[in-house]
């Protein structure tokens, strides 16, 4: 068995209105990869974000008097909070420095996925794309249309988990394919069945791209995940691998 993970180098910038699937494709000819059928192509969502013009200024936001609050509390800058609360639907921790969210996609991260790295200036902050699946959609279908080649899509972002430390990328956002691997009836070597375990591979793909993508350039926007087996499907999305509120351990 073998997966190839396949990094596709970009030198410039994304900006609003660019055609994503089409820079993948491109990327892919001048590093001299073809896409094939089954290809998993992963995208770092500040690509995404930039040609969706998902960019503030921070010098054009005026803080709430929350905002105001909180930033004080925290040692923040008083406008990237206004942004913070405005991508929120609901501020769920907000303390020893740290402001935890539930973005309005249901995402719980921290500062509603709100980045200023690789924003293009001081001042500048990227905010998640509106509808990632969505995105990873059009994305999905302008590969498939350029290439001939059916293909998945994972848009990720990197975000910290709860009693670990460090960063890892999870997926936001992704199309054309089941992002669960059932494992529940299946017996093991020793004849026990398993009984819970449903593993979260569109989270494993975004992870192991992320080997390649890095966090400082951003010369690495694409990644081709080949070879993994996968059930190609149009019905599922962002809202299968959110859990639940009533399912929360730790809250």
């Amino acid at each position: 068995m073998k997966i190839e993970v396949i990094g596709l180098r970009v030198d410039r910038e994304f900006r609003e209105g660019d055609d994503v699937a089409k820079a993948i494709v491109e990327a892919a000819a001048s590093n001299n990869v073809s896409i094939r059928d089954g290809d998993v192509i992963v995208v770092t969502h500040k690509v995404v974000s930039k040609a969706e013009g998902r960019v503030v200024d921070l010098r054009n936001i005026k803080p709430s008097s929350r905002a105001l609050e909180i930033a004080e509390k925290l040692g923040k800058d008083p406008r990237l909070v206004e942004v913070i609360l405005r991508e929120s639907r609901e501020v769920l921790k907000c303390e020893s420095g740290h402001l935890i969210t539930m973005t309005r996609h249901g995402i719980v991260c921290a500062n509603s996925g709100v980045d200023q790295s690789n924003s293009g200036g001081v001042d500048r902050v990227i905010l998640l794309p509106v509808d990632p699946d969505e995105s990873a959609r059009r994305i999905r279908e302008g590969v498939e249309k350029l290439t001939g080649a059916r293909v998945a899509v994972v848009i990720t972002d990197t975000q910290g988990r709860p009693f670990r430390e460090g960063v890892v990328n999870i997926a936001i956002g992704f199309s054309g394919m089941n992002p669960f691997r059932d494992y529940r009836g299946v017996r093991d070597r020793c004849g026990y069945e398993l009984k819970i375990t449903v593993v979260n591979i569109v989270d494993e793909i975004a992870a192991t791209a992320e080997l390649l993508m890095g966090q400082a350039s951003e010369s690495t926007p694409f990644v081709i995940i080949r070879g993994l087996r996968y059930e190609y499907s149009l019905d599922y999305g962002l809202r299968d691998i959110l859990m639940e509120r009533g399912k929360w351990l730790f809250k």
